[in-house]
């Protein structure tokens, strides 16, 4: 079914790294899930109404708040896709987060109301008439929201979308909370008591939680966070693969929405190579990046000196130095040598929870730098890993 859709409502559907074809799955997406979250509203609310069940009424309250939600998102992708602009150089493509938070806030609203209505049924629980017609309308609901649940992760899958992969989680929770309603009208006759006022807190805990944790996602979107580490060894290995580069440091990617990504990063070329040949190499790299993974990349060009023998020395020193304090490494050596003293210059790439102060752990390397050196003066900065770590 979901194949057919994609055939039938978006053109050069397998086309998804076009933003265009992009938008339009976002667009069907929030259409269908418009049309089917109305439907099982509607019919929830109907069925529970009649028989007097909290649960369901709150379980079709749940999903007219989807479908408000796929309105949101529809809206998303539409803004989402609007070109950049002087306001806007870096597009509008968080603009997706921005509809993924506002569902969130909307989730965490409908679940507390929903709340305060089932608590005080806990307490006062009335009789409820269970009947065929209550069997069929919560089994195709648990059904109907699987197929949509499924439904989303596709599309979702297909444009590597966190507002689509939500509403998949969401429609998962939905699931689950009929399930709930379900198991309270099979345990209820048998303890001699209604838990539906029970199913129904449960039913809303449900959704403030699942708000809550989307809210948190998007929120970690929009504050910016590391780059991905997959994404980065890409990003690293596609750098170091062209010759006369020979390493690079301070890569940083920033997230300005789905398939608008920028980055910077430090490359390191041998300084004794000709200026000219190595800037045409980052001009190519550059462009391939763009070109090949979609990454608009500006790289500065960082000469190193690759023929002095102490320098040689005092890397594999300081090498073995850093294995003392593992994961912290370093980039940038330069020896500049006086009369009386030599300054040994680098940087230290240090993670943002570390057992050691910056100060501290300067301390100690400096410090063993002079134990093996003693007219070797550490000068050392400290850089933060601004890489996220996969768990």
């Amino acid at each position: 079914m979901t194949n057919l859709i994609k055939r039938l409502f978006i053109k050069d559907y397998k086309n998804t790294a076009d933003p265009a074809v992009r938008a339009r799955y976002g667009t069907v997406a929030g259409a269908v899930g418009i049309a089917t979250n109305l439907l099982l509203a509607a019919v929830k609310i109907l069925i529970g109404a009649l028989f007097g069940a909290i649960a369901i009424i709150a379980d079709g309250f749940n999903n007219l708040s989807d479908s408000l939600s796929s309105v949101i998102t529809l809206i998303g992708f539409k803004l989402s896709n609007q070109q950049a602009d002087e306001e806007h150089p870096y597009g509008h493509g968080r603009m997706e987060y921005i509809a993924a938070m506002m569902i969130s806030m909307l989730m965490v609203v409908v679940g507390f109301t929903l709340a305060k209505e089932s608590f005080p049924k806990i307490f006062h629980p009335q009789e409820l008439a269970v009947t065929p017609l209550l069997w069929v309308t919560l089994l195709l609901s648990i059904a109907f929201k699987l197929w949509q649940g499924l439904f989303y992760r596709s599309m979702g899958k297909a444009i590597q979308s966190d507002t689509l992969y939500a509403n998949f989680r969401d429609s998962i929770n939905d699931v689950i909370s009929t399930a709930a309603i379900l198991v309270s009208i099979v345990i209820s006759p048998l303890i001699g008591y209604n838990t539906d006022g029970i199913m129904g807190v449960i039913v809303a805990g449900i959704i403030m939680y699942a708000g809550g944790m989307l809210m948190k996602d998007t929120i970690q979107l929009l504050l910016g966070e590391g780059a991905d580490e997959t994404l980065a060894e890409q990003i690293k290995e596609k750098v170091l693969s062209y010759e006369g580069i020979v390493g690079i440091h301070d890569l940083i990617v920033h997230n300005y929405g789905p398939g608008r990504m920028f980055a910077s990063l430090h490359a390191e070329v041998p300084a004794e190579a000709d200026i000219l040949v190595s800037h045409d190499i980052i001009d190519n790299v550059e462009r391939d990046l763009k070109e090949e993974m979609g990454i608009l990349v500006s790289i500065h060009m960082d000469p190193i000196v690759t023929t002095d023998p102490a320098l040689d020395v005092l890397r594999e020193e300081l090498k073995e130095i850093l294995e003392q304090f593992p994961p912290v490494t370093y980039h940038d050596l330069r020896l500049v040598r006086g009369t009386t003293h030599s300054n040994v210059l680098f940087d230290l790439v240090v993670p943002f929870k570390y057992e050691l102060t910056d100060g501290e752990l300067c301390q100690k390397v400096e410090a063993a730098i002079q134990e093996k050196h003693p007219d070797y003066f550490a000068v050392i900065s400290v850089d933060k890993d601004m890489i996220k770590k996969t768990v």
